[in-house]
């Protein structure tokens, strides 16, 4: 099956001579969610941007359900629905006129039904004619999602979509993209809650410095560069780690009473069983073990760090 958006080479250097993206290449399939990580100035939002048909790439090509985003404008960003990270509306204006207007802007003819429709998904319907400036902070951010999908996009850019959304109003918005996927729309989201990220994609791309370092499946990424961590807790305190015990990735708590163990859960030998059969040699007493993954944090914050050594 041919992407929904193939991107080739793509290059941007600003007029000021800074390079906001270098030789990127990303085919993104239909109805996946793409997450875009990296820190500020990686180039996530160039990259939207350039997508959108808002910036004139420096090289290379995007394409869009097989439209050229510079040569067949039009036919691509009809495509395309993109929620930005400012709140920008009209706050006189009423929900249900907003994403009229929006629809029209995309020359579609007026369609109330689709449109309560969009309303009823995000829990906008009981607010269709409050005006804007009568919404929270959270549903402002999904009036604006309403906008994005007043066309009815194929493909739907979310750049950081929650921000300054409350915890709950974040899930309850996690949902709504869960089903737009589920009714086939591409959805890519840049974000910095990387709980976002772990939550909802299917696949993560890292970006820093106007480099796509890799695209990945999530479960596979969290396989690949993830380690466990292995806790032991002690039925009495330890002053100190007996040497036998001592190495790589073991270290003991200041109270004591924890022995933590780093380990790669890829490898043939973890070193587990060598680390429980030492407790066992030195008369040491256990009460408990626990194990923990790495989050998509660790694993972003790892790959960045290796990247720039």
């Amino acid at each position: 099956m041919q992407p929904i958006i193939e991107v080739r080479d793509l290059s941007k250097t600003y007029a000021s001579g800074t390079v906001a993206l270098t030789d990127v290449t990303l085919d993104i399939h239909q109805g996946e969610i793409l997450a875009l990580l990296g820190p500020n100035g990686a180039g996530k939002t160039t990259f939207i941007s350039i997508t959108c048909g808002l910036v004139t790439p420096t090289g290379g090509t995007v394409r869009v359900g097989g439209h050229d985003v510079v040569r067949d404008y039009r036919a691509a960003r009809s495509l395309i629905g993109l929620v930005p990270q400012e709140i920008s509306v009209e706050m006189f204006e009423t929900v249900i006129n907003t994403v009229r207007f929006s629809r029209g802007l995309y020359g579609k003819a007026p369609d109330d039904a689709y449109l309560e429709g969009v309303l009823k998904s995000l829990a906008l319907y009981d607010k269709r004619d409050a005006k804007l400036m009568e919404l929270s902070g959270g549903m402002k951010r999904r009036v604006l999602i309403a906008k994005a999908l007043s066309h009815g996009p194929k493909v739907l850019f979310l750049d950081e979509p929650t921000a300054g959304v409350d915890v709950n109003l974040r899930r309850e918005m996690w949902g709504v993209v869960r089903r737009l996927r589920e009714e086939g729309v591409t959805v890519i989201l840049t974000t910095h809650y990387l709980e976002e990220a772990e939550e909802m994609a299917d696949r993560v791309g890292v970006i820093d410095r106007g480099r796509l370092m890799l695209v990945r499946d999530k479960a596979e990424l969290m396989h690949e560069f993830g380690r466990k961590r292995l806790t032991v807790e002690l039925t009495e305190a330890m002053a100190a780690l007996p040497a036998d015990l001592a190495g790589d990735g073991v270290t003991l708590s200041a109270d004591g009473m924890h022995v933590s163990y780093d380990y790669d859960a890829r490898a043939d030998r973890s070193g587990i069983a060598r680390l429980l059969a030492g407790f066992a040699a030195e008369g040491i007493a256990v009460r408990d073990l626990s194990t923990e993954q790495s989050s998509l944090e660790d694993v972003f914050l790892r790959l960045v760090e290796e990247e720039r050594a």
